[in-house]
């Protein structure tokens, strides 16, 4: 019976919840935007699922301020990078490019203000990661840190600094557009500038959003998402659209409810931008061994063809495969390991996870972290059909007769080892083995 994805491809609940969400403006976490955000997600899972509820846990709070980045006795625009600290460092501008581990090697950075990039060469074989920029140049010495965009357009791009144990950075951190990175490197390189941050700093509440279909079984399927966005923007892309399609399955999986094997469990995490904080709460409180897979999504509806991170797990690769040549559309799969999303809170336990995302080509991560996440970016097309294959994916997950093992920690260790990620997740305390 087909009857479900005519529903689905008209629906209005999914994309009204993202208009919502964007709406409330400020979700950043531990505010109150986040968790009117969160009570919305709440009363909508309500209208589909059993026992919704919030689930709180305490954050360091962290709210802007004002932030400058000033050189030859002008101001350039900047932005803070959330839980920089407050402060004022002022040095010689070193731009490090990429600002690769190998261009930090050796090098003796005291009391310099270090430029990095956003992005990384397409010859190199992995991401890496904003933080890990941040803290080698705080390892090198670094006063201060500026963090500029690789995509054009004037836009500064933001991004949480921190670790779990310290979760205020060590130096202030800014980022700037691509054009005042062009500017600051042609002229300033080698010459002082100063970077000032303001920021407050205090306890937070942030929270969890649970909902349940299907059988009441121990064995679960977690759909997820995250609810918090950056301060800067509507936080559209990332993440209201994976947001409001939890609610979007929720309401397509009710209907289908009879198929479902085991219990579909929908969590919607707080405070994922400033470190994965509510699915390291969650997955700290789960049994893990109880969790068949994790459908996290994270970046959805920014482009049509919808992509699988698989973490080393055949059969999510298979899984996803087969959906997409059963409903004629295409899917890409990635099957190697990919820590910087809520799902990666359960794979360090072995858990089998998909990081799910949309293949935007050479855009990367485009208007995400910047004040141009908006509503306008994203089609509404585009989200009911990514709906449609999300539905009947999490329908075959939760069926008896789907089967995909566990790993065990230590494989996983092993493969960060041999995909060049255990020196990053060390430097960013992220290594969690």
């Amino acid at each position: 019976m087909t009857e479900w994805i005519g529903e689905t491809v008209t629906s209005e609940t999914g994309w009204n919840h993202l208009e919502t969400l964007v709406d409330i403006g400020n979700r950043m976490a531990g505010s109150d935007g986040e968790r009117a955000a969160a009570v919305a997600t709440r009363d909508a899972l309500a209208e589909h699922a059993r026992n919704a509820r919030l689930e709180e846990f305490g954050i360091q709070g962290w709210e802007r301020g004002d932030s400058r980045l000033t050189a030859g006795d002008a101001e350039q625009g900047c932005i803070a990078l959330p839980r920089s600290p407050s402060g004022e460092a002022s040095g010689e501008l070193v731009d490090l490019g990429y600002g690769l581990p190998e261009e930090f090697a050796g090098r003796d950075l005291s009391g310099t203000v270090v430029m990095v990039s956003s992005d990384v060469p397409d010859h190199y074989e992995r991401v890496v990661h904003r933080r890990e920029k941040y803290y080698h140049a705080v390892e090198a010495g670094a006063a201060g840190f500026v963090f500029a965009n690789h995509y054009p357009g004037g836009l500064a791009p933001t991004g949480s600094v921190g670790t779990e144990e310290s979760p205020v950075g060590d130096v202030p951190a800014v980022g700037v557009s691509k054009e005042v990175g062009a500017r600051l490197s042609r002229r300033f390189d080698g010459e002082a500038v100063t970077v000032s941050v303001d920021a407050s700093l205090a306890d937070a509440t942030s929270q969890n959003v649970h909902a349940e279909l299907g059988p009441d079984t121990a064995e679960e399927l977690l759909v997820t998402a995250h609810v918090d966005a950056h301060d800067i923007s509507e936080g559209a892309v990332d993440n209201g659209a994976g947001t409001a399609m939890v609610v979007e399955l929720a309401r397509v999986l009710a209907a289908r409810e009879a198929e479902l094997d085991v219990r579909v469990r929908f969590v919607v995490f707080g405070a994922e931008e400033v470190g994965l904080v509510g699915s390291a709460h969650d997955a700290a409180e789960r049994d893990t061994d109880a969790v068949r897979a994790v459908l996290n999504l994270d970046g959805i509806a920014a482009a049509r063809t919808l992509a699988f991170t698989t973490n080393g797990f055949d059969a999510l690769t298979d899984a996803a495969n087969a959906v997409g040549e059963r409903l004629g559309h295409p899917v890409v799969t990635n099957p190697e390991l990919g820590p910087h999303s809520d799902h990666w809170e359960y794979v360090v336990h072995g858990v089998p996870a998909y990081m799910v995302s949309s293949d935007t080509g050479d855009a990367g991560r485009g208007w995400a972290h910047t004040a141009a996440d908006t509503l306008d970016k994203l089609e509404k097309r585009t989200f009911r059909e990514q709906a449609v294959l999300l539905a009947e994916l999490a329908v075959d997950l939760a069926d008896a007769g789907f089967g995909v093992a566990h790993a065990a920690p230590e494989d996983v260790a092993a493969a960060c080892e041999a995909q060049d990620l255990a020196e990053g997740m060390r430097v960013t305390g992220d290594w969690p083995f």
